[in-house]
């Protein structure tokens, strides 16, 4: 019998697999959602009552992570686009045998040990690949789905592989979030999972940091309607230039009290328009109730309209 050694000091450091999973929130709400979506894809791809439940969470290193894998499982690798990494999809023998017999119309509601022991000692063959690589693809437009409300992101199929050593992704020693998934059809039921390495999180680790509130992922309705009323509200300072002249320096430093300076513009003038020297109209000079005003006739800046506005400066 093995005695287990207790490991402290730098040893435990250095034994630990990483950042845990706890301190990403909104990861397991994409978790929760990627049950739902996953149960109504696989739904309609088997033809056939589903459920899907979340089993755990764990953060490991992924050397550790093929040690509870059953023998015959198919490993498929994917590629996440926007954040240039990778992540492997592990369906155990269980499931694979299930889905094909599914497929296949066999009968769901007995289990065959008998067979699954067969089905464990052999390799698989081209056809039963061929019958779960549409599987993975449909997993993989769920994961991205699940992800969509936070950002966006493709998972592309990359390649199925039966052994694990051509499905290495990363460094042994390098940490993962691998989650376990169990699916049931009829009787029987099978596990997939879903292992992601920290490297392939850290570009949307900020987001998956947020606090949240259900399912809003920090979008909160209430607050964007009140900041669109405010904004309506908001005083801008604006400049009507009504001329503009270039001086040298010589006669800048001669100006003194008294100085005038002539402007070139007539009374019906034009005059241009802007907010933080940024142009945005330029409009006619002329008057409005005993004040200088400016007649918008022609907006500098596409985002507004070019319908006809009076600006009367105070």
């Amino acid at each position: 019998m093995k005695q287990r050694i207790k490991k402290t000091g730098i040893a435990a450091l250095i034994g630990t697999s990483g950042v845990s999973y706890e301190r990403l929130p909104m990861l397991e709400v994409v978790f929760d959602r990627f049950v739902r979506l996953l149960s109504a894809g696989l739904r309609k791809f088997t033809s056939d009552n589903v459920d899907v439940a979340l089993e755990n969470i764990v953060s490991q290193r992924f050397g550790d992570t093929f040690k509870a894998i059953s023998p015959q499982a198919m490993y498929a690798v994917f590629r996440a686009e926007e954040w240039e990494n990778y992540g492997v999809l592990i369906l155990d023998a269980s499931l694979v045998y299930l889905v094909i017999d599914a497929l296949l119309g066999g009968d769901r509601t007995i289990e065959h040990p008998e067979d699954l022991l067969h089905f464990e000692q052999r390799p698989y063959t081209p056809i039963e690949r061929a019958l779960i690589e549409p599987l993975v693809r449909s997993m993989l437009t769920d994961l991205a789905k699940s992800f969509s409300p936070l950002c966006a992101v493709t998972f592309r199929f990359e390649r199925l592989e039966s052994n694990e050593r051509f499905a290495t992704i990363c460094r042994p020693v390098n940490g993962v979030i691998a989650a376990k998934f169990q699916i049931g059809i009829a009787a029987r039921s099978g596990q997939v999972t879903l292992i992601l390495p920290h490297g392939t999180l850290e570009p949307v680790r900020d987001v998956l940091l947020q606090q949240f509130m259900g399912e809003k992922f920090g979008h909160d309705i209430t607050w964007e309607q009140h900041l669109a009323q405010e904004l309506w509200l908001t005083d801008i300072e604006m400049d009507v230039i009504l001329d503009e002249q270039v001086l040298c320096l010589r006669d800048i430093l001669n100006l003194e009290p008294g100085s005038r300076l002539t402007l070139k513009r007539t009374g019906n003038g034009m005059a241009r328009i802007r907010s933080c020297n940024k142009p945005l109209f330029e409009g006619r000079i002329g008057q409005h109730r005993g004040h200088v005003a400016v007649k918008i006739e022609q907006c500098l800046d596409d985002r507004f309209s070019n319908q006809e506005n009076r600006i009367s400066p105070e």
